[in-house]
């Protein structure tokens, strides 16, 4: 069985490394799984993921001029485990924004929009007010510059 770049084989973990693991292949050969290759979520370490021995399905993304291969076992995951994984809603990260926000289920439903206006102003004013008062605490740290007198 030749192994050809896009096919799906399986193999054994034989070593792991901190960047990666060697998979055994078929017809005695080896391939590396770099570390961003072992699975869909970020992998900081990977013998949380995979232990010498395992049976394993990886994927052949590349074989260069030298013969070294590189496998990837998330690649070869089934299609239909990848659609289940887009399907979960992700975490919203960051601040929020005015379109995340539901405003009709907020006490605001009732108001007109002149008093809602009012109240996103003041309330954007008082947040500016505390981001300053940050800013200005972080100023006067209590050390000053140039070590000179003054």
């Amino acid at each position: 069985m030749s192994l050809e770049v896009g096919s799906i084989v399986d193999g054994k973990v034989s070593k792991i490394m901190p960047f990666g693991a060697f998979i055994s292949l078929p017809d005695r050969k080896s391939g590396l799984v770099h570390i961003s290759e072992v699975a869909r979520d970020y992998v900081e370490n990977i013998s949380d993921h995979l232990s010498e021995g395992d049976d394993v399905k990886v994927k052949v993304i590349k074989i260069d001029d030298a013969g070294k291969i590189s496998l990837s076992i998330k690649q070869a995951l089934e299609p239909k485990k990848r659609a289940e994984k887009k399907t979960q809603p992700a975490a919203p990260k960051g601040p929020i924004r005015p379109a995340d926000i539901d405003w009709s289920a907020d006490s605001r439903a009732d108001m007109s929009f002149e008093d809602k206006l009012s109240r996103f102003k003041q309330d954007a004013d008082e947040k500016m007010q505390a981001l300053r008062r940050s800013n200005d605490s972080k100023r006067s740290g209590g050390y000053r510059r140039g070590g000179g007198s003054y």
